[in-house]
């Protein structure tokens, strides 16, 4: 299979561009002694990742008709919020991680205490933006975005999701907690990237179930391809280093599936999620792309 289904990998390049363009008129340089902190963030958010959340949320509200202009701001939202849990993740107190994205992370090219100051200003721009009445004129829709994200993004999602990962080398986890480890820190995440395009739409809860599956199983399949290619990647590829889980003594699927049991189990997952979205026609095309596209990568 090809690395970047059809039609994705230019999806995937505009992505990249627009919200480069969207990073670069948000953080614009003051000049004042703030100058360190918004290079800090211009340095972690500007030119590198996959875009992959983004473009979920344009994939899903593209099912819905919903404005583009208003899918990319909720987009960029949650990238925000991805690119601070990376500047915190890579801290010497988490994951103490050197380079990400090909280059030093954070805190090397500029210090802990101006990473730490990044990630948090990223965060609160996420909700700047959700609260922005440009994201969406119904005040109702904003604040239930930015519900959904505090959510994803706390200690009953991404946060707590963490802090199981920290726990997880002290102790041995079997395949139950490690998949409820990965559907808080990584999953939760993904499903917001979905929920906001129903949110958006106006979709009734009780409607939401196929794509919330589809988000499930995205999420754990991207977690264990993510696994996959710290035991088998390489670092010139991955832009950050690999065999750090195994090093670190951690359970991870790999560890505890085994490669192959664990690539059987991605695969099945894709499917799975592919499935939830039989009954979209389509207008659903992308998101079935990012679901293959998700244990195809390289990095």
């Amino acid at each position: 299979m090809p690395v970047v289904s059809i039609g994705l990998k230019p999806a995937l390049e505009r992505m990249g561009k627009d919200i480069d363009i969207l990073f670069d008129t948000w953080l614009k340089v003051p000049g004042d002694s703030r100058v360190r902190l918004y290079e800090a963030m211009r340095y972690a958010a500007i030119g590198g990742g996959k875009r992959l959340r983004p473009m979920l949320v344009v994939a899903a509200c593209e099912a819905f008709n919903v404005d583009r202009d208003s899918a990319m701001r909720a987009g960029f939202a949650v990238e925000c919020i991805h690119v601070y849990s990376l500047i915190h993740d890579d801290l010497p107190c988490m994951d103490d991680d050197d380079m990400r994205r090909g280059k030093p992370t954070v805190h090397k090219a500029f210090d802990e205490a101006t990473a730490v100051l990044a990630g948090d200003c990223l965060l609160a721009l996420a909700f700047e933006i959700l609260g922005d009445e440009a994201t969406h004129s119904d005040p109702f829709v904003r604040a239930e975005l930015m519900s959904a994200l505090a959510l994803a993004s706390g200690p009953s999602g991404m946060g707590g999701g963490q802090m199981m990962d920290l726990e997880a080398e002290h102790r041995e986890l079997d395949l139950p907690a490690v998949t409820r480890l990965q559907q808080l820190k990584t999953g939760a995440l993904i499903g917001f990237c979905l929920e906001a395009a129903c949110i958006m739409a106006r979709i009734p809860p009780e409607s939401r179930t196929h794509l919330r599956g589809y988000a499930r199983d995205l999420g754990l399949a991207f977690q264990i391809a993510d696994d996959l290619l710290d035991e088998t990647g390489d670092e010139k590829e991955t832009g950050k280093r690999v065999g750090k889980d195994a090093d670190a003594g951690k359970a991870t699927f790999v560890s505890l599936l085994g490669l192959e049991r664990a690539r059987q189990q991605a695969e099945m997952l894709v499917e799975q999620a592919i499935d939830h979205l039989r009954d979209f026609g389509d207008e659903a095309d992308m998101l079935r792309a990012i679901a293959r596209f998700s244990i195809e990568r390289t990095h």
